[in-house]
């Protein structure tokens, strides 16, 4: 059984830059913020590169979304710290910063039929109506993360902290459906593997030259002129 692969779609963290932030300055001081306090009580800043969002709190706080890794997001934080402490307010250039949520996708290779998977798991480990949502919810208590299972085989792990821990999710998930007989062979699996024998070119039949004879001129096509052929 192999390891499937999972993919960070998004890693959500916060710290805390300062005691306090003037948001009215900071939104002046950095070209494309938004900040309408009537509607929602942080600003905002996205960066182009990493695409990140930072949300921004007059009590200090920091959120970054978005980032595909965590390289990512202590890139953007630490940029947006720079960009602050340049407008003139003072703030902590190396925050601690703490995951709170990591979001990943993954493949288990086939489809999969949610309505075995809803029965033979039960009802007090999974939630599916599918009325109201297409995927299956599947919450595992170590490590402690939600999967949404959909019939195409993919699926979506949120809730985790650590990498380590979405790729234990996923594999658990993995062996259990296997082991009751829920998850079909993998799509790249699903031919043979060719015979190496099979693969190799045989060797062209040995052909004996024969004795010139005298035949009569063939009829048809192949003895047609050139001039009536063009």
């Amino acid at each position: 059984m192999t390891n499937t692969r999972v993919r960070i779609e998004n890693v959500v963290a916060s710290t805390s830059l300062a005691s306090e932030l003037d948001l009215q300055s900071i939104s002046l001081a950095l070209d494309g913020a938004e900040y309408e306090p009537e509607q929602f009580p942080g600003l905002i800043y996205r960066l182009k590169q990493p695409k990140t969002a930072i949300l921004l709190f007059r009590s200090g706080k920091v959120v970054c979304t978005g980032g595909k890794s965590m390289r990512e997001v202590e890139e953007s934080i630490r940029s947006v710290a720079a960009l602050i402490k340049q407008g003139g307010q003072k703030v902590t250039l190396h925050p601690k910063i703490e995951v709170q949520n990591i979001v990943a996708t993954s493949d288990l290779g086939s489809e999969i039929n949610l309505n075995s998977i809803a029965v033979t798991l039960g009802l007090d480990r999974v939630e599916y109506e599918p009325e109201q949502f297409p995927g299956l919810v599947y919450r595992l208590d170590e490590p402690r993360v939600v999967i949404l299972l959909f019939g195409s085989g993919k699926l979506v792990c949120t809730g985790a902290r650590r990498p380590a821990d979405l790729e234990r999710a996923v594999q658990k998930v993995k062996t259990e459906l296997e082991g009751a007989g829920l998850l079909e062979r993998d799509r790249g699996n699903s031919n043979p593997t060719p015979n190496r024998q099979a693969l190799k070119p045989r060797p062209a039949p040995a052909v004996r030259p024969s004795r010139p004879k005298s035949t009569p001129p063939r009829t048809g096509p192949a003895n047609v002129p050139a001039s009536m052929s063009d």
